[in-house]
């Protein structure tokens, strides 16, 4: 005969099973229906799988890829490029507004970064004294002011984006973006992207220059050749946005390479020099007038104010 004690014992294990069974079935459903954060970085992984056979024969000698788009509101440069940093040095050095003002103040056109409280919402913002060519006096810059957030910081993944609702002469809706997944332990797949929206006067000026005193200005996208063999480069609209999107990109992969405050002047010359790669593109001063203007721009910044 068997014992009584036997059945709630057997009652008892049979509840356990189930609810540990019921347990895995809300684990793998859990699994099954990932967060959005996990998709898009999913969807960056597909695209790097995607790209590889791209990145590996890239012209840019380095696994870097730069794509641009002009729409009838605006303009966007993208740029795909595996770092060799991993994920937790990119985290730890784009995690914060005063890190982006760093970079951000590589390009020769920055001029001045402030970080501040917004007003709504009480996240950061990071303003930025933009002028239209280097050499005029900050007195002269526009301001773009960024709202800052980190969209995502989970586990093998990062997602920081900036957006400022207004720019100058009709210009809006700029956008910063920069999107990363780790590729093992010691590098990174990027996705930077630089873009703004504008109205058509806006646009049709914008042309006009680049009709005329800009003719020379081009980008970095291939669209046939010249008689003597060589390239002829993307130019009008899509190249500024090229060149923009450079240069940012530039300045943030200088700025992993030395994000220590006392790393200033590294950075200075690691960025003029990754510019000057490109030449057809990019170049605009010499070293040393570069270097005299940010070192201006650092001593009036740190200058006690009256």
């Amino acid at each position: 005969m068997k014992s009584p004690l036997r059945r709630p014992v057997r009652w008892a294990r049979a509840c356990a099973l189930l609810l540990l069974a019921l347990a895995g079935v809300a684990v793998r459903a859990e699994l099954a229906t990932p967060s959005p954060e996990a998709a898009w970085a999913r969807a960056l992984l597909a695209t790097h799988l995607r790209l590889g056979g791209q990145l590996e024969r890239s012209r840019f000698g380095r696994p870097l890829l730069l794509d641009s788009a002009e729409r009838e509101g605006g303009l966007q440069g993208d740029i795909h490029a595996v770092l060799d940093h991993s994920l937790a040095e990119v985290r730890a050095a784009l995690t914060g507004p005063a890190h982006w003002c760093e970079l951000l103040s590589l390009h020769i056109n920055n001029r001045r970064c402030r970080v501040s409280k917004a007003q709504q919402g009480g996240g950061d913002m990071l303003t930025l004294s933009v002028v239209r060519r280097y050499d005029m006096p900050v007195e002269d810059a526009f301001e773009l002011s960024f709202v800052y957030r980190v969209a995502s910081a989970a586990r093998g993944q990062l997602a920081v984006d900036m957006a400022a609702a207004s720019g100058p002469l009709g210009t809006s809706n700029y956008r910063v973006l920069i999107e990363a997944v780790a590729l093992g332990e010691r590098k990174t797949f990027v996705h930077f992207s630089y873009a703004y929206d504008h109205n058509t006067m806006v646009r049709l000026a914008t042309q006009a220059y680049l009709a005329t005193f800009g003719s020379d200005k081009v980008g970095f996208t291939v669209v046939g050749k010249e008689a003597n063999g060589q390239p002829t480069y993307i130019a009008g609209l899509r190249g500024l946005v090229e060149r923009n999107a450079m240069r940012y990109f530039l300045a943030l992969d200088t700025y992993l390479a030395s994000p220590a405050p006392g790393q200033f002047e590294r950075r200075l010359v690691r960025w003029f020099e990754s510019t000057e790669k490109y030449p057809r593109q990019l170049h605009e001063v010499e070293l040393a007038s570069y270097l005299e203007l940010k070192r201006a721009d650092r001593r009036r910044d740190a200058a006690p104010t009256r």
